[in-house]
Formats: C-alpha cells, structure tokens, sequence
C-alpha cells in the first residue's frame, strides 16, 4: 500500500488564492508558432480533476502545450489560465505544480533521496521537512528499499519514478508528466500507472502525455487528442471509440483452420467482411469490435479449435488519426 500524499508538504504563497469555480487549466484559443511552424492552433480547452491523457503522434504539440502551461515559452495569441490566474503575470500558481518533463537530465552521482530532498529545500523546506517529504514521495513511488543508492545505478523505470517523486514533494494540485513511460520495461509501465491513478483518485488534476493509446486507456478514460497542435477529438475514451463505429475495424485470428471458424462468423450480421490472409489467418472486419470481441470468446470455445493470436492491427492511435482526419495524415 503506498503512503498517504495528502498532508505534509504544501508550501502556501500568502498573497495568493486560487480563483473559484473556475478550471484548474484553462486555454483559451492559445496558438504558438516558431517562424513558420505552427506548433500549437488556436487550443481551448478547459480540465479539472482526476488523470487526463493528452494522445498525439510526435510533433502533434503535446510537449509544446505543456511548455506554455508552465511558462517555459509564451504563448503567441489566446489566454492559459491556471488556478484561474495569468502565470506571466503572477506566477504564484506554479507553487502548486508539479512537472515531469520528457527530457531531463539527473545528477547520476547523487542517491535519490538526496536529489529530491535539495529539490524540497527549494521549495522552503527545513532540512528536517525536506528529509522527511523526500522519505514520503519515494516511498509513493515504491522506491523507499533504493532511496539511498545512487541515481546512476537505477535502470530507466526508476528513473522516472524519481524524477515523478521530485515533482510530486511540494504536495501540488496540479500534475504534468510528459511521456513518462516512455523506454520503461512492463513492470516500471505498471508501477507508474498505478501511481498516476492514484493520484487522479485523491482528486489531483493529472495530465499524461503520449502517443500509445492502451497505455492511457489503462489509466484513464478522459482523452484529448492533439494532431498538428490541433484538438481533434476530446472525451471519454468510449465516446472516442464510438465516434470511430462507423468505420470498419480489423480483428486477426491466428488458428488451426481460417475457413472453417470462418463458417461461425457468416450469419453474424456486425461482421462486414471476411477474409484469408495469404499467411493462414483469418481476417474479420466489422463496424462493432466491441459486439464481436465480446462473442469471439465462446465462438473460439465452441469450434474447438487451437487460436495462438488475436489482434487488432488497426486499433491504435494512427489508425484512430487515419479515421478522423480521413486519411491525410
């Protein structure tokens, strides 16, 4: 069980209150170009609480937007808000962020709890404070046996889970993570997603950067999709995939005989299509995955035959961006 992160730690800016009833961020038709390059296009957006998944190929403006969110550029036209304030003009919300970004160095030569325990101190914290929210956040990422070894010695997962625990020491409301699973072996992936959701579950506005889509549907079901610094879908995931129904999805069967486990799909009238791939499979199209995953079960049962794969080669994010964008990627 990891610790509880909803007490010690917050460093409070006196002069400043977040705005109320008003998103925790806020773009208003924010747009950013270098020269000749829109990297961002006229965004809105608003998003408060629990974890929301920012999906986009690279270049599609992810790590742009998260810039602008945390005043590293400037946006060229439109308004961001956090907490309801104008961070170029007071930049006290930034008090109440934690950031991750894709590309950051650490210092290989310091233990990790040294490293996030400078990283309290520059919060205000006393030694004693820093020492122990540098114990709490590293416990929270399940690295307390390793806090004392040096970051050099951690393997890539680990990595990322210091560089989250560094961001999470000031206790922040608002959390942004770009990429952080990205070059992670299964077992990091695990352990970092749960920590995102729990997270999202005691109610933190979370935002999750990447361009794999069953990686964020295994953490949340609030999606944006970017394409060209633009918002091209946003929602739910199910509400993403039910605008994608009218377009035909692919499922691969691996199995002992294409043809006859064919003869159990003929009558199923959400299959518009069947196929035998010229490597034995057999290949089903359908406008309802869901309807004919849900059967595939007991129809594989019932013909008794040996299936050694299933696949949806065209249930991910550039397939999904082929649907909406109607091919011109």
């Amino acid at each position: 069980m990891m610790p509880d992160m909803t007490q010690h730690g917050k460093t409070e800016t006196e002069d400043w209150k977040p705005v109320a009833n008003t998103p925790v961020i806020m773009f208003d038709r924010v747009s950013k170009t270098y020269g000749r390059i829109n990297a961002l296009g006229g965004v809105s957006l608003g998003i408060s609480g629990g974890v929301t998944g920012i999906l986009g190929m690279n270049g599609a403006g992810k790590s742009t937007m998260f810039k602008l969110m945390m005043g590293k550029v400037k946006a060229s036209s439109g308004a961001i808000r956090l907490f309801g304030t104008d961070p170029w003009k007071n930049p006290a919300p930034y008090s109440r962020v934690g950031f991750v970004p894709e590309h950051e160095k650490l210092h290989d030569w310091m233990t990790a709890f040294d490293f996030v325990t400078t990283f309290a101190r520059l919060h205000g914290m006393t030694r004693d404070e820093a020492a122990g929210e540098a114990a709490r956040v590293l416990s929270f990422v399940s690295l307390e046996d390793v806090m004392h070894k040096r970051i050099g010695q951690f393997s890539k997962g680990m990595r990322q889970r210091v560089k989250i625990a560094h961001a999470l020491v000031n206790d922040p409301e608002l959390i942004i993570l770009d990429e952080p699973l990205q070059g992670c072996d299964p077992l990091a992936r695990t352990t970092i997603m749960n920590v995102i959701k729990q997270l999202g579950a005691m109610g933190r506005t979370v935002l999750v950067s990447s361009h794999i889509l069953h990686e964020i549907e295994r953490i949340t079901e609030q999606i944006v999709i970017l394409h060209r610094g633009r918002v091209l879908a946003l929602g739910n995931s199910h509400a993403i995939r039910e605008m994608l129904d009218q377009h035909p999805h692919k499922i691969v069967i691996d199995c002992e005989d294409p043809r006859e486990l064919a003869k159990n799909f003929v009558d199923f009238e959400e299959v518009t299509g069947i196929t035998f791939k010229a490597s034995g499979k057999l290949q089903i199209e359908t406008k309802h995955l869901g309807e004919v995953h849900k059967r595939l079960p007991e129809i594989i049962v019932n013909s008794k035959q040996l299936v050694t794969g299933i696949d949806n080669p065209d249930d991910d994010l550039q397939s999904i961006l082929m649907y909406l964008t109607g091919g011109s990627l």
